[in-house]
């Protein structure tokens, strides 16, 4: 088993992306996130299945996440905290102190690194209602194809098209 694996930056297909916010004006902020399978994923191909385990703690708010070491036949663990979700508190909670506990080990560390993903919204994918700016079924942000590149565990590049094609982000690292 190499731990090193852990820290190897995510596939693009393993991030998804969601609003964060929307100006009135019709500027977006994109949050970039792994979801808790993803790191399920990872930690069963490096580790395998049987050689890590979580473990929740205080109403879910804290998660162990611990990997066999086979050197000192012990149990190594790192942990962390999460936050409450909007919609389902309880598993949201758990869910978020997992893969915070998976950040520890290296796991998509790399989405610290992004860069703020603001795009111009066209008229129609937001509106504003009662002085708040938010999207509309136009909007389809999950049918919009991502692509990264990555030079020596850095990310370098992150481009984005819309669900017609249309290039809507384009960014590279500057050295």
């Amino acid at each position: 088993m190499n731990l090193k694996e852990l820290k190897k930056p995510l596939e693009i297909k393993d991030i998804d992306f969601r609003i964060q916010s929307i100006n009135k004006g019709g500027y977006a902020t994109i949050l970039a996130y792994k979801d808790a399978r993803v790191d399920m994923n990872r930690l069963d191909n490096v580790c395998g299945a049987e050689y890590w385990k979580r473990e929740h703690f205080d109403n879910n708010k804290k998660c162990k996440v611990s990997i066999w070491n086979e050197a000192i036949k012990d149990w190594v663990s790192k942990e962390d905290v999460g936050t409450e979700s909007m919609t389902e508190k309880e598993k949201g909670l758990a869910s978020d102190s997992f893969k915070r506990a998976c950040f520890n080990w290296g796991i998509g560390r790399e989405l610290y690194d992004y860069p703020m993903i603001k795009i111009k919204l066209d008229a129609k994918e937001f509106e504003v209602k009662d002085g708040r700016a938010k999207q509309t079924w136009d909007l389809k942000l999950k049918e919009w194809t991502w692509g990264s590149e990555f030079k020596d565990g850095v990310l370098v590049k992150l481009a984005a098209k819309d669900d017609n094609g249309k290039l809507r982000f384009n960014w590279k690292l500057e050295n």
